[in-house]
This record gives C-alpha cells, structure tokens and sequence, in this order.
C-alpha cells in the first residue's frame, strides 16, 4: 500500500502579492487567498483524506482548515513546517538582502535560517509524518520554500526539481510513497484543471 501526501501551498497573502520576503511574519489572507484556500477546500472535498497537517503560521492555518472542514478533520499544527526565517529581511524585497550578501543562502546564520539547517527541518518533519502515516492520505500545507525543498529531496538530486515544479499560491503536490520511497510526483498550479 501507499501513503500520500499533498503538499499544498497556502493562498495569497498582501505580502506574497507585493513580492515580500514572507518568512515568520504571521500574515492573513487576502481576498486572493481567502478564494484561494475556498477553491482548495472545494478541490480536496472529494478526496479521501485522513489527517490536514499545517505550518503555525496563519496563513497556512487558515487554508487547511478550508481543506479540513468538508472532512470533519481537525488541523494539527506542526512547527517544523513553518516557513524559513529571514530574520530582519522579513518584509522587505529579496532583492535587497541579495544586493547586501550576494543570495538569499549568502546571508549570515544570524540574520538568515541556514539552507542545510531548513531543509534538514523539513525533511525530518515530512519523513516522521509518513512514517506515522503509513497507507494514509495526508495534506500539508505550508510554504513555497517548504514545498520547494521537499520536492527536491525527494527527487533526482542532480535536477533542480524544486525550481522545475512552480509554486504559486493556493497550489497542491502529490507525492506517493512506497515503502519510504517517492514513486510519484505530480505538481498541479491553480486553474490547470488538474485533480487530487
């Protein structure tokens, strides 16, 4: 048997839509993203799920629950999944801290969450998840460096899968497990018609 997970990216937000650093900051929707999460709900309503498993932060929160609801499921919040801390950079354009450092990855550990360090996080959380999981459906809904990250360690390491599979918001990714390893991946954006 096989366990699946959805990796869904949480709907838009006013900071996603003025091309900010998100990272902790704990932003709500927007009108965007509350339409966003509303479709997703629809979209999971006739896929069987089991668990709805969440990034803390708010906006991550508030698209799984539109997910869970039809379900009757309860959120869990997992903060391992929460987005990866840019620290003061937080708010402000990317192109900034790439102007003062060179890259996003060029940053000081103290300013900026190490790559290795996040990636080790969320990879962690996701293989204790479908090790609990095992012949279950399970969404997570996090963010796009999360989704980008898992996507790429559970892909051919020598592709940039993470960059080849876009994540926009209010997106889903499915990938299935056989014995611990990944068999199938499948990336769908909003409003390409594709199913869970």
């Amino acid at each position: 048997m096989a366990t699946t997970v959805f990796l869904v990216r949480h709907g838009r937000t006013a900071l996603n839509a003025s091309g900010l650093l998100r990272g902790r900051i704990d932003a709500p929707l927007d009108a965007v993203g509350l339409s966003e999460a509303l479709r997703l709900g629809t979209l999971f309503a006739s896929v069987a799920l089991d668990k709805v498993v969440s990034s803390p932060l708010e906006r991550s929160f508030e698209t799984a629950r539109a997910i869970a609801e039809p379900h009757g499921l309860t959120v869990t919040a997992e903060p391992a999944f929460a987005d990866r801390d840019y620290g003061p950079w937080s708010g402000k354009p990317q192109a900034e801290l790439e102007a003062r450092y060179g890259s996003v990855d060029g940053a000081p550990a103290a300013e900026v969450e190490a790559r290795a360090a996040f990636e080790r996080r969320v990879i962690a959380a996701l293989d204790s998840l479908v090790g609990d999981s095992r012949n279950e459906s399970v969404v997570v809904v996090g963010h796009d460096a999360v989704n980008k990250a898992l996507i790429q360690a559970y892909c051919d390491p020598r592709r940039d899968a993470g960059a080849e599979i876009p994540q926009p918001t209010g997106c889903w990714n499915r990938l299935v497990f056989h014995g611990g390893c990944v068999c199938e991946i499948v990336g769908a954006v909003p409003g390409d018609g594709a199913r869970p």
